[in-house]
């Protein structure tokens, strides 16, 4: 029993870190219509950055973490701005494979700066053991899950009860209506791509410290990306409560079943469901009137 919680539990943690990537996929479709591919990369580069200014500052725990949090939300800015508003208007199919090339030269950035050879990200007490009904969980994996739970009320309160967040939800309801009642468009949509950065930003910044800082952080995205699926796209509350039933899942695949199907039950699991559910368990089922 005790090794089927243990299980549970590190499922939790990396179920964690691919919510908060969930979440930022959601954001940027909920406000724009887009599949950024990049998301994973952008956590990358953000974790290389805040490593970078930790070891050479020897910031704090706090510190770090929103360090991580601000070179996202700068990252994401620059992208947007620079990037996917000159697209705006262009084919949908045009600014998604946009997005893929700028995952491709996001990789080859980091390779390039920091080189492919792994580090560790050490800031003080994330290995700490902490002992919770018998099961040791390191400090760093149960401040993840917190941080998780944080972003979701955050992102609750912003999205029902601040005037940014009504005007994101009517800008992802009808864009064009939306702009005839005097909301700028490209405002939110900045602000969607700070907000997501920031979200894959922290989970980049996480994976860094729990499980080593390496060129492969990227995957993260990879991972994520079901459990968008699965939640939904206009869903970034369910986009990260399915997250944890990824890592979860997955973790218990492997510790039960052959590794190798570790990496494919996350894909397997939306299959399922979207055979049942196309919308996802949390997304909103769309009826067009005829």
């Amino acid at each position: 029993m005790s090794y089927f919680i243990e299980l549970v539990a590190s499922g939790l943690a990396i179920g964690a870190i691919y919510g908060l990537v969930a979440m930022s996929f959601a954001v940027i479709y909920k406000a724009t219509g887009i599949v950024n591919f990049a998301q994973g990369e952008m956590g990358m580069l953000t974790a290389y950055t805040s490593w970078t200014i930790a070891t050479t500052l020897g910031t704090d725990a706090v510190t770090t973490v929103l360090v991580a949090v601000v070179a996202g939300a700068i990252l994401g800015l620059v992208c947007e701005r620079l990037i996917m508003r000159p697209m705006l208007g262009e084919p949908v199919l045009s600014v998604v494979l946009v997005t893929v090339g700028l995952a491709v030269v996001l990789r080859s950035l980091v390779t390039m700066i920091w080189g492919a050879a792994p580090h560790k990200f050490a800031i003080g007490g994330a290995d700490t053991i902490l002992q919770i009904g018998g099961i040791g969980v390191r400090a760093s994996q149960l401040t993840v899950i917190a941080v998780l739970l944080l972003a979701i009320a955050g992102f609750w309160f912003f999205l029902q009860h601040s005037r940014f967040g009504v005007a994101m939800r009517a800008v992802a309801a009808d864009e064009k209506t939306a702009r005839l009642m005097g909301i700028s468009t490209a405002r939110v949509q900045a602000v969607a791509w700070a907000a997501a950065s920031g979200l894959a930003g922290l989970a980049g910044a996480f994976f860094a410290v729990i499980y080593g800082l390496a060129p492969t952080i990227f995957e993260i995205g990879l991972k994520a990306f079901p459990a968008t699926v699965l939640g939904g796209f206009d869903s970034v509350l369910g986009s990260a409560a399915s997250g944890l039933i990824i890592g979860v899942l997955e973790n218990l695949v492997g510790g039960y079943l052959p590794s190798t199907l570790k990496e494919i039950a996350g894909f397997v699991l939306i299959l399922v469901v979207l055979m049942v559910r196309p919308f996802g368990l949390f997304g909103e089922k769309r009826i067009e009137r005829v």
